[in-house]
Protein backbone atom coordinates (compact mmCIF):
# COMPACT_ATOMS: atom_id res chain seq x y z
CA UNK A 1 0.00 0.00 0.00
CA UNK A 2 2.84 2.40 0.88
CA UNK A 3 4.47 1.78 -2.46
CA UNK A 4 1.20 2.66 -4.23
CA UNK A 5 0.82 5.90 -2.29
CA UNK A 6 4.21 7.05 -3.52
CA UNK A 7 2.91 6.87 -7.10
CA UNK A 8 -0.02 9.18 -6.42
CA UNK A 9 0.19 12.57 -8.09
CA UNK A 10 -2.08 15.58 -8.26
CA UNK A 11 -5.11 14.99 -10.45
CA UNK A 12 -6.73 17.83 -12.44
CA UNK A 13 -10.32 18.56 -11.37
CA UNK A 14 -13.36 17.64 -13.42
CA UNK A 15 -15.82 20.52 -13.19
CA UNK A 16 -19.56 20.42 -13.94
CA UNK A 17 -21.12 23.73 -14.93
CA UNK A 18 -24.68 23.78 -13.58
CA UNK A 19 -27.56 26.22 -13.52
CA UNK A 20 -30.91 27.21 -14.95
CA UNK A 21 -31.51 27.44 -18.69
CA UNK A 22 -30.23 30.68 -20.27
CA UNK A 23 -28.25 31.71 -17.20
CA UNK A 24 -25.04 31.60 -19.25
CA UNK A 25 -23.41 28.21 -18.65
CA UNK A 26 -22.31 27.59 -22.24
CA UNK A 27 -21.32 31.24 -22.67
CA UNK A 28 -19.03 30.93 -19.66
CA UNK A 29 -17.44 27.79 -21.06
CA UNK A 30 -17.10 29.47 -24.47
CA UNK A 31 -15.19 32.33 -22.92
CA UNK A 32 -12.93 29.96 -21.03
CA UNK A 33 -12.21 27.94 -24.15
CA UNK A 34 -12.01 31.03 -26.37
CA UNK A 35 -14.26 29.29 -28.90
CA UNK A 36 -17.88 29.91 -29.75
CA UNK A 37 -19.92 26.71 -29.74
CA UNK A 38 -23.24 27.87 -28.33
CA UNK A 39 -24.62 28.74 -31.76
CA UNK A 40 -24.09 25.15 -32.89
CA UNK A 41 -26.82 23.86 -30.60
CA UNK A 42 -30.33 24.16 -32.05
CA UNK A 43 -32.67 26.36 -30.06
CA UNK A 44 -29.88 27.73 -27.89
CA UNK A 45 -30.07 24.66 -25.66
CA UNK A 46 -27.03 22.43 -25.14
CA UNK A 47 -28.42 18.95 -25.68
CA UNK A 48 -25.45 16.71 -24.84
CA UNK A 49 -22.70 16.62 -22.29
CA UNK A 50 -19.71 18.37 -23.80
CA UNK A 51 -16.39 17.52 -22.17
CA UNK A 52 -13.52 19.93 -22.74
CA UNK A 53 -10.01 20.21 -21.35
CA UNK A 54 -8.44 23.63 -20.79
CA UNK A 55 -5.19 24.87 -19.33
CA UNK A 56 -5.31 27.80 -16.90
CA UNK A 57 -2.68 29.59 -14.81
CA UNK A 58 -3.08 30.04 -11.07
CA UNK A 59 -2.08 33.14 -9.13
CA UNK A 60 1.58 32.10 -9.23
CA UNK A 61 1.56 31.62 -12.99
CA UNK A 62 1.68 27.80 -12.85
CA UNK A 63 -0.38 26.05 -15.52
CA UNK A 64 -3.14 23.69 -14.37
CA UNK A 65 -5.49 21.54 -16.42
CA UNK A 66 -9.23 21.58 -15.79
CA UNK A 67 -11.79 19.37 -17.50
CA UNK A 68 -15.17 21.04 -17.91
CA UNK A 69 -18.51 19.31 -18.40
CA UNK A 70 -21.09 21.51 -20.08
CA UNK A 71 -24.27 19.91 -18.76
CA UNK A 72 -27.56 20.76 -20.50
CA UNK A 73 -30.05 23.10 -18.88
CA UNK A 74 -33.30 21.88 -20.45
CA UNK A 75 -35.63 20.14 -17.99
CA UNK A 76 -35.75 16.95 -20.04
CA UNK A 77 -32.02 16.46 -19.68
CA UNK A 78 -32.03 16.12 -15.88
CA UNK A 79 -30.61 12.59 -16.17
CA UNK A 80 -27.71 13.89 -18.24
CA UNK A 81 -27.09 16.70 -15.73
CA UNK A 82 -26.99 14.12 -12.96
CA UNK A 83 -24.37 12.15 -14.87
CA UNK A 84 -22.32 15.32 -15.09
CA UNK A 85 -22.51 15.67 -11.33
CA UNK A 86 -21.50 12.07 -10.62
CA UNK A 87 -18.32 12.27 -12.65
CA UNK A 88 -17.38 15.74 -11.43
CA UNK A 89 -15.07 16.78 -8.59
CA UNK A 90 -16.23 20.40 -8.33
CA UNK A 91 -19.33 22.24 -9.50
CA UNK A 92 -19.88 25.77 -10.76
CA UNK A 93 -23.40 26.99 -10.05
CA UNK A 94 -24.18 29.74 -12.56
CA UNK A 95 -26.92 32.13 -11.39
CA UNK A 96 -28.17 35.08 -13.40
CA UNK A 97 -27.88 38.44 -11.63
CA UNK A 98 -31.08 39.39 -13.49
CA UNK A 99 -33.29 36.38 -12.74
CA UNK A 100 -31.91 34.98 -9.48
CA UNK A 101 -32.75 31.49 -8.26
CA UNK A 102 -34.84 29.35 -10.62
CA UNK A 103 -36.13 25.71 -10.45
CA UNK A 104 -33.08 24.17 -12.12
CA UNK A 105 -30.83 26.20 -9.82
CA UNK A 106 -32.39 24.43 -6.85
CA UNK A 107 -32.26 21.04 -8.62
CA UNK A 108 -28.54 21.49 -9.23
CA UNK A 109 -27.90 22.42 -5.59
CA UNK A 110 -29.94 19.41 -4.44
CA UNK A 111 -27.90 17.02 -6.60
CA UNK A 112 -24.59 18.55 -5.56
CA UNK A 113 -25.57 18.33 -1.89
CA UNK A 114 -26.70 14.71 -2.23
CA UNK A 115 -23.38 13.79 -3.84
CA UNK A 116 -21.36 15.92 -1.38
CA UNK A 117 -19.94 17.79 -4.35
CA UNK A 118 -18.16 21.03 -3.42
CA UNK A 119 -19.17 23.95 -5.58
CA UNK A 120 -18.62 27.63 -6.21
CA UNK A 121 -21.22 30.16 -7.30
CA UNK A 122 -20.81 32.40 -10.34
CA UNK A 123 -23.28 35.29 -10.30
CA UNK A 124 -23.42 35.94 -14.03
CA UNK A 125 -24.67 38.66 -16.39
CA UNK A 126 -23.38 41.55 -14.28
CA UNK A 127 -22.95 43.48 -17.54
CA UNK A 128 -26.75 43.66 -17.93
CA UNK A 129 -28.65 46.83 -16.91
CA UNK A 130 -31.07 44.84 -14.72
CA UNK A 131 -28.28 42.97 -12.88
CA UNK A 132 -28.49 43.19 -9.09
CA UNK A 133 -25.75 41.28 -7.26
CA UNK A 134 -26.97 42.06 -3.73
CA UNK A 135 -30.52 41.02 -4.57
CA UNK A 136 -29.22 37.78 -6.09
CA UNK A 137 -27.17 37.02 -2.97
CA UNK A 138 -30.26 37.66 -0.86
CA UNK A 139 -32.33 35.43 -3.16
CA UNK A 140 -29.75 32.65 -2.78
CA UNK A 141 -29.80 33.02 1.01
CA UNK A 142 -33.60 32.81 1.01
CA UNK A 143 -33.16 29.41 -0.63
CA UNK A 144 -30.56 28.33 1.95
CA UNK A 145 -27.60 28.85 -0.39
CA UNK A 146 -25.34 30.91 1.86
CA UNK A 147 -22.33 32.57 0.23
CA UNK A 148 -19.07 33.63 1.86
CA UNK A 149 -19.45 36.93 3.73
CA UNK A 150 -23.20 36.54 3.43
CA UNK A 151 -23.97 34.08 6.19
CA UNK A 152 -22.19 31.05 4.76
CA UNK A 153 -19.01 29.55 3.37
CA UNK A 154 -19.76 28.88 -0.30
CA UNK A 155 -17.09 30.57 -2.47
CA UNK A 156 -18.47 32.94 -5.08
CA UNK A 157 -17.68 35.75 -7.43
CA UNK A 158 -19.60 38.03 -9.78
CA UNK A 159 -18.87 37.53 -13.47
CA UNK A 160 -19.83 38.45 -16.98
CA UNK A 161 -19.39 35.41 -19.20
CA UNK A 162 -19.87 37.77 -22.13
CA UNK A 163 -17.10 40.29 -21.34
CA UNK A 164 -14.92 37.99 -19.25
CA UNK A 165 -15.08 40.10 -16.10
CA UNK A 166 -14.60 37.87 -13.05
CA UNK A 167 -13.88 34.70 -15.08
CA UNK A 168 -10.24 34.58 -13.92
CA UNK A 169 -11.47 34.77 -10.33
CA UNK A 170 -13.90 31.87 -10.77
CA UNK A 171 -11.09 29.73 -12.23
CA UNK A 172 -8.87 30.61 -9.26
CA UNK A 173 -11.67 29.53 -6.92
CA UNK A 174 -11.98 26.20 -8.77
CA UNK A 175 -8.24 25.53 -8.37
CA UNK A 176 -8.38 26.43 -4.66
CA UNK A 177 -11.36 24.13 -4.02
CA UNK A 178 -9.70 21.33 -6.02
CA UNK A 179 -6.50 21.71 -3.99
CA UNK A 180 -8.47 21.51 -0.74
CA UNK A 181 -10.13 18.32 -2.00
CA UNK A 182 -6.69 16.73 -2.43
CA UNK A 183 -7.45 15.09 -5.77
CA UNK A 184 -4.90 12.37 -6.53
CA UNK A 185 -4.33 9.70 -9.17
CA UNK A 186 -1.86 6.99 -10.15
CA UNK A 187 -0.59 7.30 -13.72
CA UNK A 188 0.83 3.77 -13.61
CA UNK A 189 -2.53 2.16 -12.81
CA UNK A 190 -4.74 0.73 -15.53
CA UNK A 191 -7.14 3.35 -16.82
CA UNK A 192 -10.66 3.62 -15.44
CA UNK A 193 -13.37 6.23 -15.48
CA UNK A 194 -16.92 7.08 -16.48
CA UNK A 195 -18.75 7.02 -19.81
CA UNK A 196 -20.46 10.38 -20.29
CA UNK A 197 -21.77 10.03 -23.83
CA UNK A 198 -22.22 7.38 -26.48
CA UNK A 199 -23.07 7.53 -30.17
CA UNK A 200 -22.81 5.63 -33.42
CA UNK A 201 -20.44 6.67 -36.18
CA UNK A 202 -21.57 4.96 -39.39
CA UNK A 203 -17.94 4.70 -40.53
CA UNK A 204 -16.09 3.98 -37.28
CA UNK A 205 -18.77 2.21 -35.22
CA UNK A 206 -19.85 2.77 -31.62
CA UNK A 207 -17.89 5.50 -29.86
CA UNK A 208 -18.00 6.85 -26.32
CA UNK A 209 -16.82 10.02 -24.65
CA UNK A 210 -15.23 9.10 -21.34
CA UNK A 211 -13.64 10.90 -18.42
CA UNK A 212 -10.57 9.14 -17.03
CA UNK A 213 -10.75 9.14 -13.22
CA UNK A 214 -7.55 7.20 -12.55
CA UNK A 215 -4.67 5.49 -14.31
CA UNK A 216 -3.71 5.68 -17.96
CA UNK A 217 -5.69 4.54 -21.01
CA UNK A 218 -3.35 3.19 -23.70
CA UNK A 219 -3.76 1.95 -27.24
CA UNK A 220 -3.41 -1.83 -27.46
CA UNK A 221 -5.30 -2.52 -24.23
CA UNK A 222 -8.99 -3.43 -23.82
CA UNK A 223 -11.79 -1.42 -22.21
CA UNK A 224 -14.83 -2.96 -20.52
CA UNK A 225 -18.07 -1.26 -19.48
CA UNK A 226 -20.80 -3.59 -18.27
CA UNK A 227 -21.04 -6.30 -20.92
CA UNK A 228 -19.50 -4.10 -23.62
CA UNK A 229 -15.88 -4.52 -24.70
CA UNK A 230 -13.69 -2.36 -26.92
CA UNK A 231 -10.16 -3.11 -28.13
CA UNK A 232 -8.33 0.19 -27.73
CA UNK A 233 -7.27 0.66 -31.33
CA UNK A 234 -8.71 4.16 -31.86
CA UNK A 235 -8.34 6.82 -29.17
CA UNK A 236 -9.07 10.51 -29.74
CA UNK A 237 -8.81 13.58 -27.55
CA UNK A 238 -11.70 16.00 -27.05
CA UNK A 239 -10.69 17.77 -30.28
CA UNK A 240 -11.04 14.48 -32.22
CA UNK A 241 -7.28 14.21 -32.72
CA UNK A 242 -5.73 10.69 -32.60
CA UNK A 243 -3.74 9.93 -29.44
CA UNK A 244 -1.67 7.01 -28.15
CA UNK A 245 -2.61 7.38 -24.48
CA UNK A 246 -4.24 9.67 -21.93
CA UNK A 247 -4.30 9.88 -18.16
CA UNK A 248 -6.65 11.04 -15.45
CA UNK A 249 -9.24 13.75 -15.80
CA UNK A 250 -8.80 13.89 -19.58
CA UNK A 251 -11.93 13.59 -21.73
CA UNK A 252 -11.24 11.18 -24.59
CA UNK A 253 -13.12 9.15 -27.17
CA UNK A 254 -12.94 5.36 -27.25
CA UNK A 255 -14.07 4.01 -30.62
CA UNK A 256 -14.89 0.42 -31.55
CA UNK A 257 -17.18 -1.04 -28.87
CA UNK A 258 -18.87 -4.36 -29.63
CA UNK A 259 -22.16 -3.13 -28.12
CA UNK A 260 -23.62 0.04 -26.70
CA UNK A 261 -22.25 0.84 -23.21
CA UNK A 262 -24.63 2.47 -20.78
CA UNK A 263 -24.06 6.18 -20.35
CA UNK A 264 -23.09 6.97 -16.77
CA UNK A 265 -21.49 3.56 -16.22
CA UNK A 266 -17.89 2.91 -15.23
CA UNK A 267 -15.25 1.55 -17.59
CA UNK A 268 -12.08 -0.37 -16.80
CA UNK A 269 -8.98 -1.16 -18.86
CA UNK A 270 -7.17 -4.50 -19.10
CA UNK A 271 -3.94 -5.56 -20.77
CA UNK A 272 -5.45 -8.53 -22.62
CA UNK A 273 -8.75 -9.73 -24.03
CA UNK A 274 -9.03 -12.68 -21.63
CA UNK A 275 -9.08 -10.43 -18.56
CA UNK A 276 -11.51 -8.08 -20.31
CA UNK A 277 -13.88 -10.96 -21.11
CA UNK A 278 -13.69 -12.18 -17.52
CA UNK A 279 -14.69 -8.72 -16.26
CA UNK A 280 -17.55 -8.52 -18.75
CA UNK A 281 -18.84 -11.94 -17.67
CA UNK A 282 -19.05 -10.70 -14.06
CA UNK A 283 -21.59 -8.13 -15.11
CA UNK A 284 -25.19 -9.24 -14.67
CA UNK A 285 -27.69 -6.97 -16.28
CA UNK A 286 -30.66 -6.25 -14.07
CA UNK A 287 -33.80 -5.21 -15.91
CA UNK A 288 -36.35 -3.59 -13.59
CA UNK A 289 -39.94 -4.68 -14.03
CA UNK A 290 -42.03 -1.75 -15.17
CA UNK A 291 -45.02 -0.89 -13.03
CA UNK A 292 -46.89 -0.43 -16.29
CA UNK A 293 -46.73 -4.15 -16.98
CA UNK A 294 -49.50 -4.90 -14.51
CA UNK A 295 -53.17 -4.05 -14.87
CA UNK A 296 -52.69 -2.89 -18.44
CA UNK A 297 -55.43 -4.87 -20.19
CA UNK A 298 -57.79 -1.89 -20.42
CA UNK A 299 -55.16 0.57 -21.61
CA UNK A 300 -54.43 1.65 -25.16
CA UNK A 301 -50.85 1.26 -26.31
CA UNK A 302 -49.20 3.49 -28.88
CA UNK A 303 -46.16 1.77 -30.42
CA UNK A 304 -43.20 4.00 -31.25
CA UNK A 305 -39.73 3.56 -32.70
CA UNK A 306 -37.10 6.10 -31.65
CA UNK A 307 -33.74 6.67 -33.31
CA UNK A 308 -31.47 9.42 -32.02
CA UNK A 309 -27.95 10.71 -32.39
CA UNK A 310 -26.73 9.85 -28.90
CA UNK A 311 -27.85 7.91 -25.83
CA UNK A 312 -28.41 11.13 -23.88
CA UNK A 313 -31.06 12.19 -26.39
CA UNK A 314 -32.83 8.84 -26.04
CA UNK A 315 -32.91 9.26 -22.25
CA UNK A 316 -34.37 12.73 -22.60
CA UNK A 317 -37.09 11.57 -25.01
CA UNK A 318 -38.06 8.64 -22.77
CA UNK A 319 -38.17 11.05 -19.83
CA UNK A 320 -40.63 13.28 -21.73
CA UNK A 321 -42.77 10.30 -22.78
CA UNK A 322 -43.33 9.33 -19.14
CA UNK A 323 -44.59 12.84 -18.42
CA UNK A 324 -47.19 12.91 -21.20
CA UNK A 325 -48.57 9.37 -20.90
CA UNK A 326 -52.06 9.15 -19.41
CA UNK A 327 -54.01 6.62 -17.37
CA UNK A 328 -55.72 5.45 -20.56
CA UNK A 329 -52.75 5.52 -22.92
CA UNK A 330 -49.29 4.06 -22.63
CA UNK A 331 -46.47 4.51 -25.11
CA UNK A 332 -44.89 1.18 -26.01
CA UNK A 333 -41.30 1.60 -27.15
CA UNK A 334 -40.95 -1.12 -29.78
CA UNK A 335 -37.39 -0.17 -30.60
CA UNK A 336 -34.99 2.57 -29.64
CA UNK A 337 -31.39 3.08 -30.57
CA UNK A 338 -28.77 5.43 -31.90
CA UNK A 339 -27.83 6.06 -35.49
CA UNK A 340 -29.86 6.69 -38.65
CA UNK A 341 -33.34 5.30 -39.30
CA UNK A 342 -32.84 2.06 -41.25
CA UNK A 343 -34.95 -0.30 -43.35
CA UNK A 344 -35.20 -2.64 -40.37
CA UNK A 345 -36.73 0.19 -38.33
CA UNK A 346 -39.42 0.69 -40.98
CA UNK A 347 -40.06 -3.07 -41.12
CA UNK A 348 -40.50 -3.06 -37.35
CA UNK A 349 -42.98 -0.20 -37.68
CA UNK A 350 -44.99 -2.17 -40.27
CA UNK A 351 -45.37 -5.26 -38.08
CA UNK A 352 -46.20 -3.22 -34.96
CA UNK A 353 -49.48 -1.56 -35.94
CA UNK A 354 -47.75 1.12 -38.02
CA UNK A 355 -45.70 2.37 -35.08
CA UNK A 356 -44.82 6.05 -34.91
CA UNK A 357 -41.25 6.53 -36.10
CA UNK A 358 -39.19 9.31 -34.51
CA UNK A 359 -35.81 10.49 -35.77
CA UNK A 360 -34.17 12.92 -33.35
CA UNK A 361 -31.06 14.73 -34.53
CA UNK A 362 -30.22 11.83 -36.81
CA UNK A 363 -30.42 10.96 -40.49
CA UNK A 364 -32.81 8.71 -42.38
CA UNK A 365 -31.32 6.08 -44.68
CA UNK A 366 -32.48 6.65 -48.28
CA UNK A 367 -33.74 3.06 -48.58
CA UNK A 368 -35.61 3.43 -45.31
CA UNK A 369 -37.27 6.61 -46.59
CA UNK A 370 -38.33 4.86 -49.80
CA UNK A 371 -39.78 1.90 -47.89
CA UNK A 372 -41.62 4.23 -45.49
CA UNK A 373 -43.19 6.00 -48.48
CA UNK A 374 -44.35 2.69 -49.97
CA UNK A 375 -45.76 1.45 -46.66
CA UNK A 376 -47.41 4.77 -45.70
CA UNK A 377 -45.18 5.08 -42.64
CA UNK A 378 -44.47 8.67 -41.64
CA UNK A 379 -40.99 9.38 -40.29
CA UNK A 380 -41.24 12.25 -37.82
CA UNK A 381 -37.95 14.17 -37.72
CA UNK A 382 -36.97 16.60 -34.94
CA UNK A 383 -33.91 18.45 -33.71
CA UNK A 384 -35.41 20.24 -30.70
CA UNK A 385 -36.75 18.26 -27.74
CA UNK A 386 -39.74 20.47 -26.92
CA UNK A 387 -40.96 20.35 -30.55
CA UNK A 388 -40.92 16.55 -30.35
CA UNK A 389 -42.76 16.70 -27.02
CA UNK A 390 -45.50 18.97 -28.38
CA UNK A 391 -46.00 16.71 -31.40
CA UNK A 392 -46.08 13.53 -29.32
CA UNK A 393 -48.57 15.02 -26.85
CA UNK A 394 -50.94 15.75 -29.75
CA UNK A 395 -50.39 12.27 -31.21
CA UNK A 396 -51.26 10.69 -27.87
CA UNK A 397 -54.34 12.89 -27.54
CA UNK A 398 -55.54 11.88 -31.02
CA UNK A 399 -55.14 8.20 -30.23
CA UNK A 400 -56.65 8.36 -26.75
CA UNK A 401 -59.98 6.44 -26.74
CA UNK A 402 -62.99 8.39 -25.53
CA UNK A 403 -64.70 7.41 -22.29
CA UNK A 404 -68.13 8.30 -20.95
CA UNK A 405 -68.12 10.60 -17.95
CA UNK A 406 -71.01 11.96 -15.93
CA UNK A 407 -71.60 15.67 -16.33
CA UNK A 408 -74.05 17.31 -13.89
CA UNK A 409 -76.53 19.67 -15.55
CA UNK A 410 -78.61 20.64 -12.52
CA UNK A 411 -79.65 19.99 -8.93
CA UNK A 412 -83.09 20.17 -7.32
CA UNK A 413 -84.56 19.84 -3.83
CA UNK A 414 -87.62 17.62 -3.26
CA UNK A 415 -90.39 19.57 -1.50
CA UNK A 416 -93.35 17.15 -1.60
CA UNK A 417 -94.35 13.60 -2.58
CA UNK A 418 -97.76 13.50 -4.31
CA UNK A 419 -98.06 9.78 -5.11
CA UNK A 420 -96.11 6.56 -5.37
CA UNK A 421 -97.11 3.48 -7.42
CA UNK A 422 -94.44 0.79 -7.53
CA UNK A 423 -91.40 2.52 -9.05
CA UNK A 424 -93.36 5.53 -10.40
CA UNK A 425 -93.25 8.58 -8.09
CA UNK A 426 -94.85 11.98 -8.57
CA UNK A 427 -92.91 14.65 -6.72
CA UNK A 428 -92.75 18.43 -6.36
CA UNK A 429 -89.49 20.33 -6.10
CA UNK A 430 -87.38 23.41 -6.79
CA UNK A 431 -84.31 23.69 -9.05
CA UNK A 432 -81.41 24.97 -6.93
CA UNK A 433 -78.72 25.13 -9.62
CA UNK A 434 -78.41 24.65 -13.37
CA UNK A 435 -81.40 23.10 -15.10
CA UNK A 436 -83.18 19.74 -15.21
CA UNK A 437 -84.69 18.10 -18.29
CA UNK A 438 -87.19 15.38 -19.08
CA UNK A 439 -85.65 12.05 -20.09
CA UNK A 440 -82.45 12.60 -18.11
CA UNK A 441 -80.94 10.33 -15.46
CA UNK A 442 -80.76 11.46 -11.85
CA UNK A 443 -78.91 10.54 -8.70
CA UNK A 444 -80.82 10.74 -5.42
CA UNK A 445 -79.10 12.11 -2.31
CA UNK A 446 -80.24 12.07 1.32
CA UNK A 447 -78.22 14.19 3.74
CA UNK A 448 -75.37 14.23 1.23
CA UNK A 449 -75.29 10.46 0.74
CA UNK A 450 -75.98 8.87 -2.67
CA UNK A 451 -78.91 6.46 -2.05
CA UNK A 452 -79.96 5.55 -5.58
CA UNK A 453 -80.72 6.52 -9.17
CA UNK A 454 -83.77 7.33 -11.23
CA UNK A 455 -85.00 8.81 -14.50
CA UNK A 456 -87.20 11.87 -15.11
CA UNK A 457 -90.12 10.59 -17.22
CA UNK A 458 -92.12 13.83 -17.31
CA UNK A 459 -91.86 17.47 -16.14
CA UNK A 460 -94.61 20.01 -15.46
CA UNK A 461 -94.53 23.69 -14.59
CA UNK A 462 -97.76 25.38 -13.54
CA UNK A 463 -99.63 22.22 -14.66
CA UNK A 464 -98.17 22.48 -18.17
CA UNK A 465 -95.84 19.85 -19.63
CA UNK A 466 -92.36 21.15 -20.36
CA UNK A 467 -89.00 19.78 -21.40
CA UNK A 468 -86.71 21.83 -19.14
CA UNK A 469 -86.92 23.65 -15.80
CA UNK A 470 -84.41 26.40 -15.09
CA UNK A 471 -82.73 27.43 -11.83
CA UNK A 472 -85.05 28.91 -9.16
CA UNK A 473 -88.30 27.51 -10.62
CA UNK A 474 -90.64 25.03 -8.92
CA UNK A 475 -91.88 22.00 -10.80
CA UNK A 476 -93.74 18.71 -10.69
CA UNK A 477 -92.12 15.56 -12.01
CA UNK A 478 -92.79 11.89 -12.67
CA UNK A 479 -89.65 10.03 -11.66
CA UNK A 480 -89.03 6.35 -12.26
CA UNK A 481 -86.86 4.91 -9.49
CA UNK A 482 -86.72 1.87 -7.20
CA UNK A 483 -85.46 4.18 -4.46
CA UNK A 484 -88.25 5.65 -2.32
CA UNK A 485 -87.87 9.43 -2.52
CA UNK A 486 -88.71 11.61 0.52
CA UNK A 487 -89.16 15.35 1.11
CA UNK A 488 -85.78 17.00 1.76
CA UNK A 489 -83.95 14.67 -0.62
CA UNK A 490 -82.00 16.17 -3.47
CA UNK A 491 -81.72 14.98 -7.03
CA UNK A 492 -78.74 15.55 -9.27
CA UNK A 493 -79.45 15.40 -13.00
CA UNK A 494 -76.59 14.25 -15.20
CA UNK A 495 -75.76 13.34 -18.76
CA UNK A 496 -73.11 10.96 -20.07
CA UNK A 497 -70.54 12.80 -22.15
CA UNK A 498 -67.77 11.23 -24.20
CA UNK A 499 -64.33 12.66 -23.47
Amino acid sequence: MEKRKEKLTERPPVVAIMGHIDHGKSTLLDYIRKANVTDKEVGGITQHIGAYEVSVANGGGKEHKITFLDTPGHEAFSAIRQRGIKVADVGILVVSAEDGVKPQTLEAVKWMSEDSLPFVVAINKIDKPEANIEKTKQNLAENEIFLENFGGNIPWTAISAKTGEGVKEILDLILIVAELEGLKGDTEAKGEGVIVESNLDTKKGISTTVIIKNGTVKRGAFAVSGKSISPLRILEDYQNKPIESATFSSPIKIIGWDSQPEVGSAFFCFDNKQDALKKAMEYVEKIPVSANETDETEKTFIPIIIKADVVGSLDAILHEIKKIESDRVRVKTVLCGIGPVSENDIKSACVNDNALVIAFNTKVDSRARSMALRQNIIINEFDIIYKLTEWLALAIKDKTPSVEVEEVSGQAKILKIFSRVKDKQVIGGRVESGSISSGKMTKIFRRGVDIGEGKIKELQQQKQKTGTIEEGAEFGALIESRTEIAPGDKIEVYVLVKK
